[in-house]
C-alpha cells in the first residue's frame, strides 16, 4: 500500500492528521516545472498569493488574519495579561535632541517633556519586575512599538531583562520598531481597528502619556469602552495632570452634560511612576480572589 510521506501524522496539539499540510504543498508548488499554465497567476495556491491576498473582496480575511496571528503568538507565549503604554512619538529621552521640533518653541517644549520618557522607562521597569515574579505571563508591557514614550516603555522592560510587546503600523513614513521589543513580540499591522483591539484585550491597566493625535484617539477609544460598560473598568492612569487639563477640559464636558459627571472619574492623574504603578497594586488588592492573578 502506498504511503503518505509525513514525518509526523500528529499536529502541535496532539491531533492525529493524516493528511497533507499546507506547508508542505506550497513547497512542492514552487518546484513544478515552469509551463504557461503553470507560471500563471491563477495556478498559484490560493493562500501564497499576495495580489490575490490584497483584492478588496478579501478585505474581511485580513482584517480576521491580523487579529489571529498575534492573538496566537501571544497565547504561544502564554501572556495573559498585558500593561499597556500610550504616548508620544516625538517625546526625546533626556539629554537627547527633539527631533520633531518646528520651532523653537516645539523643540523647549518636547525637551521638557522628557521627564516623561524617563517616567515611562521606570514604570516599565516596575511592571517588568513584577512580570518577573509572575514567569513573564502577567503585567507585560506593550507599546505602539514606535520611538518616543513608546521606546521608553519597551526600553523599561528590556532595563531588566523582561520581553515586552510592540504593535507598530505601517505608516506612510518610513517607520521601524524601536530596538527595545522583543523580536519574537514585535507585530505590524494595517488595520488600525485590530490594533487597538490588541492593545487593550488583554489589559489589566492602561497608562496614557503626553502625546498628539494618536495618543488622544487611543485614549478616548479606551475611556469610551470603559463608560460604555463595553469594556472592564481598569486603571485608566494619565501622566502630567497640567499637561491633559490644559489640552482638555474635562470638567467643562461634564458641566455641559455631555458626560456624566462621574465619567471624569474613570481617569486617574500621576506625575510619577511610582505613583501609577500604586494604583495599579491597590486597584487589584480590591479584588476577589478569584478576579485577581494569583501572585507568586
Amino acid at each position: 500500500m502506498a504511503r503518505l510521506k509525513k514525518k509526523n501524522l500528529r499536529r502541535k496539539d496532539g491531533v492525529w492528521d493524516p493528511l497533507a499540510d499546507s506547508a508542505q504543498d506550497k513547497h512542492r508548488a514552487a518546484v513544478v516545472p515552469q509551463t504557461p499554465q503553470s507560471a500563471h497567476p491563477a495556478y498559484r495556491l490560493a493562500y501564497v498569493d499576495d495580489d490575490f491576498l490584497c483584492r478588496e473582496e478579501l478585505r474581511p480575511v485580513r482584517l480576521q488574519l491580523e487579529l489571529l496571528k498575534v492573538e496566537m503568538m501571544l497565547a504561544e507565549h502564554g501572556i495573559k495579561s498585558t500593561i499597556v503604554m500610550f504616548g508620544g512619538a516625538r517625546i526625546p529621552a533626556p539629554g537627547q535632541d527633539a527631533w520633531a521640533a518646528r520651532n523653537e518653541t516645539q523643540r523647549a517644549n518636547l525637551e521638557a517633556a522628557s521627564v516623561y520618557y524617563e517616567e515611562a522607562r521606570k514604570f516599565a521597569r516596575m511592571c517588568s519586575e513584577k512580570s518577573a515574579e509572575l514567569g513573564f505571563k502577567e503585567y507585560v508591557v506593550v507599546t505602539g512599538g514606535g520611538p518616543g514614550v513608546m521606546e521608553a516603555g519597551n526600553r523599561g522592560a528590556a532595563d531588566v531583562g523582561a520581553p515586552s510587546i510592540g504593535l507598530n503600523i505601517v505608516l506612510p513614513h518610513e517607520q521601524a520598531p524601536n530596538p527595545y521589543v522583543t523580536p519574537e513580540l514585535s507585530f505590524n499591522f494595517h488595520y488600525f481597528a485590530i490594533r487597538k483591539m490588541h492593545f487593550l484585550l488583554r489589559a489589566k491597566a492602561v497608562t496614557v502619556f503626553p502625546g498628539g493625535f494618536g495618543t488622544l484617539d487611543e485614549l478616548f477609544e479606551t475611556v469610551t469602552l470603559m463608560q460604555t460598560g463595553r469594556m472592564a473598568l481598569v486603571p485608566l492612569i494619565l501622566f502630567g495632570k497640567e499637561f491633559w487639563h490644559k489640552i482638555i477640559d474635562f470638567d467643562a464636558l461634564a458641566a455641559f452634560g455631555t458626560i456624566a459627571p462621574g465619567d471624569v472619574e474613570l481617569l486617574e492623574f500621576v506625575e510619577t511612576a511610582e505613583e501609577a504603578w500604586d494604583i495599579i497594586v491597590k486597584f487589584y488588592e480590591k479584588l476577589e480572589p478569584e478576579q485577581a492573578v494569583a501572585e507568586a
